[in-house]
């Protein structure tokens, strides 16, 4: 039976909220380079990338903007384009949910479900993010809001944007239906979910403990594709861009035959979208009698200097002024470098230059540019096979062994791990020089065929390095074949071997390929451009009336900041709650004719919750007191931090600061 070589891969569609920094640009690279490594193995290979452009936040900016949804959108739409082409990414196709194919297909598929009973007309109650575009019930909020009376009259998702309490006719998709056919799925198909890690998330957080029905049309806004048999609802954003997958390869149209040749593929997701991905997507997909993925990897994020990129920090990182002065290939090279398989990666301005000097100019240029010059000094640039060294087995070996591994970590899409394979190749290459200094042997004409046999493997093994690099920095390869004096511009993976009759001489001088770069002077320009939209020139004033304040609540104004009274209130005792893993009851001294009580959600980020008596706090003293878990009355607020990583901490004052003191 001959195997069926296509491969279809995916992008996450991404939301046109703003300018795309790293994080973004890893995926699409990351997906590139898996395209084009396999296209080199011989795969006929589609590649897929676009954008998600319906929901209610979209509709809400655009009438801010003044313009109808489409004209706010199709601007976006132009500068995401032109990123992939600076970034030289070669997808197939690049989808809009708002094309009209994808609209039309979305309307035929809901209408299905409809009839066959898997989507049913009720009535939506609960609590809705329009920041995130998602639903939530009561206990997956990250904190409720309540008044005097125990109520929930709002809260917080775990994304930190608030929640709006949502009443309204709403179409249901039947998912507590299917909960035991995905979770036999799993098993039956353990590599469905990579990483591996992801699954058993997906499993103990939102399977086991009870899938629910899903909310899949909304009527409180227009900007999505509307039900053909009840146009006053629009349908859901996920379950209208989830399809993006396969009505991109025209299901749902009069020609499906790139579907029926590409899916199943592999969608390629950010780790904070796995759910709707690993959960709602087989299901929808079984549900039509479809077949789900072959795999769904969910990849971690890109933090810099350790901390979660934002604007608020100023570290967030762009694509353009880096490719501006560096180069695109450096650029590809280190954010696949720097990301562990499964794991968060971290950016820094340091480790970004040091990559260049070390890993680009030094290991692999200087490989390069000690090779060509010895043949062209020893030789007269010919390359010639001759007597075999003692030191060509290991390194054979070491070749061989590369390869092998490239391969298998391409196949898990562990793309640092085959970096770090091509890596070796080198350093064993360059240690081979020092073992066989070619330099002595040339000396001597009796040793003329060692030398030969030498420069002969610098050459191969550089041109099996430039192979495997092809996907990943193309350019750069092209640059060492030509300087290797190979013909040409793109060498087959599939059946890659170490050996090659080498004809052509090799270039009569060869140009550095990665200059190496001031560390000092080039991190400080990294520095200088990030949180900017830069086009590669450094920040050179700062406008605080034009930074985004990244704002997850309205503006007030300062006679509305003047009703909080925030006062300084010591610790007398604390103690956990009763019937609540989350909660601390405080009793404080604030300065009051008597003590004052305080709930806050805490008490897993204090778990030695003693250590706070005698600390002095800042609280919302001002608050409207509130009864919680129906007994017990909570008067203020304490306040907290929270950092990227998620931990929350009070805020702390000296503690020669009177109690009762007010801040402000």
């Amino acid at each position: 039976m001959t195997e069926n070589k296509t491969f279809y891969i995916t992008t996450p569609i991404y939301y046109p909220s703003g300018k795309l920094h790293l994080g973004s640009t890893y995926t699409t690279i990351a997906c590139d380079v898996l395209a084009r490594y396999k296209r080199l193995m011989g795969y006929d290979t589609f590649y897929l990338t676009g954008l998600d452009e319906h929901g209610q936040k979209i509709q809400q900016r655009a009438e801010a903007a003044g313009l109808d949804p489409k004209s706010y959108l199709d601007p976006m739409a132009d500068e995401v384009k032109r990123l992939w082409a600076l970034l030289d990414i070669n997808y197939d196709k690049f989808i809009r949910t708002t094309d009209s194919y994808h609209e039309e297909a979305v309307q035929k598929i809901f209408e299905k479900l409809l009839a066959q009973g898997d989507i049913y007309l009720g009535k939506y109650e609960g609590w809705y993010s329009v920041s995130d575009e998602e639903f939530f019930t009561e206990s997956q909020l990250a904190e409720v809001y309540r008044d005097t009376d125990g109520n929930v009259i709002g809260g917080m998702a775990p994304s930190g944007h608030e929640v709006e309490k949502v009443e309204e006719e709403s179409y249901f998709f039947r998912m507590s239906k299917y909960a035991d056919w995905l979770l036999e799925y799993y098993e039956e198909h353990p590599t469905f979910i990579q990483p591996e890690i992801r699954k058993n998330e997906m499993v103990n957080t939102f399977i086991k403990p009870g899938l629910e029905d899903l909310a899949v049309s909304r009527t409180t806004f227009t900007w999505g594709i509307p039900i053909k048999s009840n146009p006053k609802h629009v349908i859901y954003v996920w379950l209208d861009a989830l399809f993006n997958y396969i009505t991109a390869l025209g299901y749902g149209t009069d020609d499906d035959s790139l579907y029926q040749k590409f899916w199943p593929g592999v969608n390629m997701v950010g780790k904070d979208i796995l759910r709707f991905h690993t959960i709602y997507w087989p299901i929808f997909l079984h549900a039509l009698g479809l077949e789900a993925p072959t795999q769904v990897f969910g990849h971690g994020w890109y933090q810099v200097d350790g901390r979660k990129m934002s604007k608020s920090f100023g570290n967030v990182v762009y694509a353009e002024p880096l490719v501006a002065r560096y180069g695109l290939d450096p650029y590809r090279y280190y954010i696949l470098r720097a990301m562990p398989f499964g794991n968060d990666g971290n950016f820094t301005a340091e480790n970004y230059i040091d990559r260049i000097n070390f890993d680009l100019a030094n290991d692999l240029g200087n490989l390069l540019n000690r090779t060509v010059a010895m043949i062209n000094k020893y030789n007269a640039g010919k390359i010639e096979k001759g007597e075999a060294s003692e030191f060509d087995v290991s390194l054979a070996e070491v070749a061989q062994t590369s390869l092998n591994n490239y391969h298998a970590a391409m196949d898990k899409f562990e793309f640092s791990v085959a970096l770090s394979e091509i890596w070796t190749l080198i350093s064993r290459t360059n240690k081979y020089i020092d073992e066989t200094a070619p330099w002595q042997l040339a000396k001597a004409e009796e040793d003329k065929a060692k030398l030969n046999n030498v420069l002969y493997h610098l050459v191969a093994n550089l041109r099996v390095v430039a192979a495997l690099l092809q996907p990943y920095m193309h350019a750069t390869s092209e640059k060492i074949f030509a300087q290797l004096g190979l013909i040409e511009t793109q060498i087959e993976l599939e059946g890659l071997e170490m050996d090659y009759d080498f004809v052509n001489p090799v270039v009569a001088k060869g140009e550095p390929i990665f200059p190496r770069l001031d560390v000092e002077e080039e991190v400080a320009y990294i520095k200088s451009t990030m949180d900017s939209d830069s086009d590669g020139a450094a920040k050179v004033e700062w406008k605080p009336e034009e930074v985004d304040l990244n704002l997850t609540k309205d503006e007030i104004k300062f006679e509305d900041f003047e009703k909080i009274e925030i006062k300084i209130a010591e610790v007398i005792a604390v103690e956990k709650v009763e019937g609540s893993d989350k909660l601390l009851k405080f009793r404080l001294d604030a300065g009051d004719s008597e003590n004052r009580q305080i709930l806050s959600g805490i008490a897993k980020f204090y778990p030695k919750e003693q250590e706070l008596v005698g600390k002095k706090l800042q609280i919302v003293a001002n608050l409207k007191p509130r009864k919680m878990m129906k007994k017990y009355w909570s008067q203020g607020m304490i306040l907290s931090t929270e950092s990227p990583d998620g931990q929350l901490r009070v805020c702390e004052v000296d503690a020669s600061v009177p109690n009762g003191s007010l801040i402000g």
